[in-house]
């Protein structure tokens, strides 16, 4: 389980020729709005991948409490984009979440749920395991 949490941050890197060299953003769609913000996403996101570097015992934890934080952070971006209805939006027609942002959504937050849930997974045996080492 490491070691495939460790090469989709590796990856990292082609998601920002992706984003920013192609225009199609994938891994920081919930802050397609906010280039600076998402510069520091995937900085982040190199700085997840130094710290599995660094102790791969920590590489799961890592993964979960990222995984948890873009569903969150998607989650909320999306809601805020379908609940608040601005006059501006409905002046102009624009604002609205498109087709392609919820083709977006269910990818990146599938994937990141998907992720969440096997580091979970993943905790959970690991604890058991150590239990019964103490047995």
């Amino acid at each position: 389980m490491k070691r495939p949490i460790t090469l989709y941050y590796a990856a990292t890197l082609i998601f920002v020729l992706f984003d920013f060299v192609l225009g199609i953003n994938i891994r920081a769609a919930f802050l397609e709005g906010f280039p600076v913000a998402r510069i520091a996403y995937y900085a982040f996101c190199y700085g997840c991948l130094a710290l599995m570097l660094w102790r791969p015992a920590w590489a799961v934890v890592i993964g979960v409490a990222e995984s948890l934080a873009a569903v969150v952070a998607l989650t909320m971006s999306m809601a805020i984009r379908v609940l608040v209805v601005t006059d501006e939006m409905l002046e102009t027609g624009r604002g609205f979440v498109t087709f392609e942002e919820i083709i977006n959504y269910i990818l990146v937050g599938g994937i990141a749920y998907i992720g969440y849930i096997g580091g979970i997974q993943s905790l959970k045996a690991s604890k058991s395991s150590k239990k019964d080492l103490l047995k």
